[in-house]
Order: structure tokens, then C-alpha cells, then sequence
């Protein structure tokens, strides 16, 4: 804990520049040995151009975004790398995918034909790999259909099939492992052969395939991972294990304490819901120091933040965080540092109200 200077803003993001190109270079390195290039993911940081440029300096390829407003604001920034758009197309945005992605990732006939369509009216050519449902159930194509929907692909005017991919661990938490992935090489090889292509993509998933990377003797066909996670927090997402020789510290939250006092640990009269629903009784502590913190909902998730030892979160309402200190007394007005886990850093990044600083102290 650090007193607060009066002209610094809190809540506020430390962003060490210098670690996560660390944390990039490191896997670029490391996947590269494997033939496995890294695509940086900028979408929990809100397509960032300073952390999208630190990723590129480390070597990865390209960047992948989920947002076309976001991409759209780092090519207006200056950044011309190939540029990926992760989640599925919106119809109603196809024109500006087009515009501004290289790569999009499609599972839907109906998309795959709005963006050819929109691809030859601005005289583009975009590229298209295509999702296959691998069992995490969030997008993908059934592999039983993945012929047809890739013939299609190859009839339509404006579009460049590039290859497949797959997503797991995001929505049911499924691992990436020798069996799913071995399939997603079958697949590849299969697709090959009966269109007579050669995809210049296999795009094996995320950070949480690094696991399975570095097990594996035989990475198949899986020529291209997408990284953030690893590359922004230095921990793989399956168990949230730091990763060796990473920085696990690039990005730390800092808020400010505006409230401090002794109080007792149990409330009291009429309870019903709080803010956020209902609420667990409060075990009997006693007297302890109450910390309120400037920082809320709005900003960031709260069983995202690690606190520091001693320290326990009590609850969260829309724009407070109250905080058990123990003994331990805290001054109002000094500042709190937390570490971030993928869920915290994703609400802080996208809130409004939470500034970011920038650091770059050893550039490479």
C-alpha cells in the first residue's frame, strides 16, 4: 500500500510494456521451435495499440481481435499487420469485416456468402477459416458437415479458404488433448485431399492448448495457436498455472481507499437481497478494519482480483469494493495494487472509468 499522490487517477491500470513483449517473444520462441506460429489476441485489452505493437515486436504474426470496432480503431492508430476477426461475423457488420479484416473465423453458410457478397462490391479479397464443433459446444461445424460448408467456401467469389480451426476450454471448459486435436489434424489432412487444397492454416485454439503443446512429441497439423491470455497474465487458462519463465505481473490494477474504519463483522437489522442478489451471512469476526475502495462492478469483476495477503473481499456493489483488513490498519487515501486473473483484466480494460499507464522501462 502507497499513498495516493493528489494529481495521480485511480482506479488505474500499470501496464508494463517491456513484460508482455517478454511473454510473447518467450512463446513466439518456444512455439516457433514446434512450427507453430502465435496470432496475439488484443481483445481483453480493447484492441490496446500499444500492447497490439509490443506483440508484434515480439514476433507473432498477426493480431486477433473479437470486435471489428476494436480492430477498426488499431487501423486508425497506424497498424497494418494481418488482422483476424475471432468471434463469428455479425450480418449487420459484414462490410466492415471486410474493410478491415484480413481473416474472419465463420461457422454459417449464410455469413460465408454475406461477406463474399460484400468482399467483390469493395473489390476485396478476404480470408476465411472455418470453425469445427470439436465438443466445447460455443461455434463450430459439425465435422460431418465440414465438406460441404468448405466446398461452398471455395464457390464463392472473394473469399480465400485458408483453413480450419477450432475452439476449446472456453465454454464447457473441455481440455485440449491428443485425442481432439489428433482430430482436428484428420480433419485437416481429410479436407485436403478431397478438395485438392493445401491450407496454409490450422489454427489450433488458445492459450489453453499450451499444455498439450509442450506434452506433445506430434503437434500433426496444427501450424498456429491464439494466444492472450498467456502472453498478457503469464498463466495457462486450464488451472491458472503461472507459466515458467513468463511474467505474471505485465498488468496490475491499483485503486484508492476512500473509506477505513473499525466496524463490526456482522450487520444488522432486516436483511434482504443486496444490490447484486442475495447475500451469505457474515461469520462473526468481531471488531475488524473495513477497507472501501473506489472501485466497483462497473470496473472490474471482483473474484477477478487476487488481493494481497491479509486481505479479504467482502462484497461489491456497482462502485464500491469493501474489504476486510484484519488488524491491519490501512490510511484512506493510500493505494491498493491487485493481480488480475482473464475475467478481472477483461472488465478493467473495457471500463471507461479505469485510466491506464503505460511503462516501458528496458525496450528490446
Amino acid at each position: 500500500m502507497t499513498t495516493a499522490r493528489r494529481d495521480a487517477t485511480t482506479p488505474r491500470l500499470e501496464i508494463r510494456l517491456d513484460r508482455i513483449r517478454h511473454n510473447a517473444r518467450t512463446l513466439v520462441r518456444r512455439l516457433g521451435s514446434r512450427g507453430i506460429s502465435v496470432t496475439g489476441v488484443t481483445k481483453a485489452t480493447l484492441g490496446s495499440p500499444e500492447i497490439a505493437r509490443a506483440m508484434l515486436a515480439a514476433g507473432v504474426v498477426g493480431l486477433g481481435e473479437s470486435r471489428v470496432e476494436n480492430i477498426e480503431a488499431m487501423r486508425r492508430s497506424g497498424i497494418d499487420s494481418p488482422m483476424t476477426l475471432l468471434r463469428s461475423p455479425m450480418m449487420s457488420q459484414v462490410d466492415r469485416v471486410v474493410a478491415s479484416a484480413d481473416v474472419s473465423l465463420n461457422s454459417e453458410p449464410e455469413v460465408l456468402a454475406a461477406l463474399s457478397a460484400s468482399a467483390v462490391e469493395q473489390d476485396r479479397t478476404h480470408g476465411v477459416v472455418l470453425m469445427v464443433e470439436l465438443g466445447d459446444l460455443r461455434e463450430g461445424i459439425l465435422p460431418a458437415d465440414l465438406e460441404y460448408v468448405a466446398r461452398a467456401v471455395l464457390a464463392l467469389p472473394g473469399l480465400v479458404l485458408r483453413g480450419i480451426g477450432t475452439n476449446l476450454a472456453c465454454q464447457s471448459g473441455v481440455s485440449p488433448d491428443p485425442r481432439n486435436m489428433a482430430e482436428l489434424s484428420c480433419l485437416a489432412r481429410t479436407m485436403e485431399t478431397a478438395l485438392g487444397v493445401h491450407f496454409d492454416l490450422v489454427s489450433g485454439g488458445n492459450s489453453a492448448n499450451l499444455d498439450w503443446v509442450f506434452a506433445s512429441d506430434d503437434v500433426g497439423r496444427v501450424d498456429n495457436l491464439r494466444l492472450g491470455e498467456s502472453i498478457l497474465l503469464g498463466c495457462e487458462p486450464l488451472r491458472r498455472r503461472p507459466i515458467d519463465d513468463l511474467h505474471t505481473d505485465a498488468i496490475t490494477l491499483v485503486a484508492e481507499v476512500i473509506e477505513s474504519k473499525a466496524k463490526p463483522s456482522q450487520s444488522w437489522g432486516e436483511i434482504n437481497q443486496t444490490a447484486f442478489g442475495l447475500q451469505a451471512a457474515a461469520t462473526d469476526r468481531g471488531t475488524t478494519n473495513r477497507v472501501i475502495l473506489a472501485l466497483g462492478r462497473q470496473d472490474v469483476d471482483p473474484a477477478g482480483l487476487v488481493v494481497p495477503p491479509g486481505i479479504e473481499i467482502l462484497g461489491a456493489s456497482s462502485d464500491h469494493i469493501v474489504l476486510d483488513a484484519g488488524q491491519t490498519h490501512v490510511a484512506v487515501g493510500s493505494e491498493m495494487s491487485f493481480q488480475l486473473d482473464y475475467s478481472g483484466l477483461l472488465r478493467a480494460m473495457t471500463s471507461p472509468f479505469v485510466a491506464r499507464r503505460f511503462s516501458d522501462p528496458a525496450p528490446t
